[in-house]
């Protein structure tokens, strides 16, 4: 994997891996946690999603399954990059973006790591009934309209929890909400007094000390630099989302010959929260911050353009348009058949240069096919339709 170079967005898939959990579920290696978290440093904005782990979903070589069970398949089957590829396959697919790193981070590292720091404070909701994991740890109750100061131990039962017999709502959904929650908590306490730059500072032996029980494919550099970053982000410029059940509709089938309950997802439904935590401003609306002809060159996205109209020369004049705004055309590519529209095809996540190229070519989101791709020469391809014949502005 390429260093991040610090200025681009980057999206991070965290996995929370079932283990034993005592609860007779089984498969130790499902990811019953799976949360994306996208830092945009031009912005300093950031965003986390949430998904479901029973999300009905496309599984790259393995036909459809359960989201979750896509790390145990890659693991199972000895695949190239194991299970920590497949599933960062899964669900870069399923959510239409780039994920370019994982994080998986043992129950024992999490709690050793949130006693290092003190604990965390987290608002309670609701009247919960918890039992910690471990010898020596008692069941607790929180009430609700509390502010508690959790342990390691304690802050671990809390994100865990989704059972309504320990007045957890929500199932899993309620969960997600939750273990964002702990995340912005362990964020507010890092970034509170001497605390970080004591973290910084002592980088190096902590990541030699945790490294047993964090697995991930991120060097120690790039999680300080973002570190670093985090500093820059306020709170308020972090969104939220949750994959729930208004998204997806709860269905029945097999697996393996057993009955099973899936959720089958409403893709355009998911898009549009996709879209307000990934993209500038929301889906649709003006970038949120910072000019637009900046942050689209902040990109510096190469653009393949098509000519599918039957207007010679029409991709050499947009290509001198784009140019003269400080894009990078760099391919011209084959005509793939005549067509009344524009359609852009999205190979990476340069969204402020997407942003700019919706607005100039007035292309809607119907028009626009996100199809994450690390091979592809270009960030994205632009087929030009014949709608945009007749608006190419005067002089080019």
């Amino acid at each position: 994997m390429p260093q991040w170079d610090g200025a681009s967005r980057i999206n991070i898939a965290f996995f929370g891996l079932r283990g034993d959990d005592g609860q007779g579920e089984g498969c130790p290696t499902c990811t019953d946690t799976i949360m994306v978290l996208t830092v945009d440093p031009a912005t300093k904005t950031a965003g986390m999603l949430s998904i479901p782990r029973d999300m009905w979903v496309n599984i790259p070589g393995a036909g459809y399954g359960r989201i979750n069970t896509a790390w145990a398949i890659g693991e199972n089957a000895k695949l190239p990059g194991g299970g920590p590829q497949l599933a960062m396959q899964t669900v870069s697919q399923f959510i239409g973006m780039p994920i370019h790193y994982y994080v998986q981070v043992d129950f024992g590292t999490f709690v050793s790591f949130i006693n290092l720091i003190g604990g965390i404070d987290v608002y309670v909701e609701e009247r919960m009934v918890l039992d910690p994991l471990g010898a020596g740890q008692d069941h607790f109750v929180l009430k609700p309209g509390d502010y508690r100061h959790l342990t390691g131990p304690r802050a671990l039962a809390y994100a865990r929890c989704r059972h309504e017999s320990q007045g957890c709502s929500g199932g899993d959904v309620g969960r997600a909400k939750r273990q964002q929650q702990v995340i912005l908590a362990i964020r507010d306490k890092v970034l509170e007094g001497e605390t970080f730059a004591t973290l910084i500072t002592q980088a190096p032996q902590l990541y030699a000390e945790f490294s047993s029980g964090i697995h991930t494919n991120m060097s120690l550099e790039d999680a300080i630099q973002l570190a670093v970053l985090a500093k820059d982000i306020r709170v308020d410029d972090i969104k939220r989302g949750v994959i729930d059940n208004t998204m997806a509709i709860p269905a029945d089938t097999t697996i393996n010959g057993v009955p099973a309950n899936v959720l089958r997802p409403v893709p355009d439904l998911i898009r549009i929260l996709r879209d307000e935590i990934f993209v500038p401003g929301g889906p649709l609306s003006p970038l949120a911050q910072g000019d637009p002809v900046a942050l689209m060159q902040s990109d510096q996205a190469k653009i393949r353009i098509i000519n599918n109209t039957y207007t010679a020369g029409l991709e050499q004049r947009t290509a001198t348009l784009l140019t003269a705004q400080g894009m990078q055309v760099v391919e011209y590519g084959v005509p793939t058949g005549a067509s009344n529209t524009t359609k852009i095809i999205l190979y990476s996540s340069k969204l402020y240069a997407l942003r700019y190229l919706t607005e100039l070519l007035g292309v809607g989101s119907q028009q626009i096919t996100i199809q994450p791709d690390p091979a592809s020469t270009v960030d994205m391809e632009i087929r030009l339709g014949e709608d945009w014949v007749g608006r190419v502005p005067s002089g080019y």
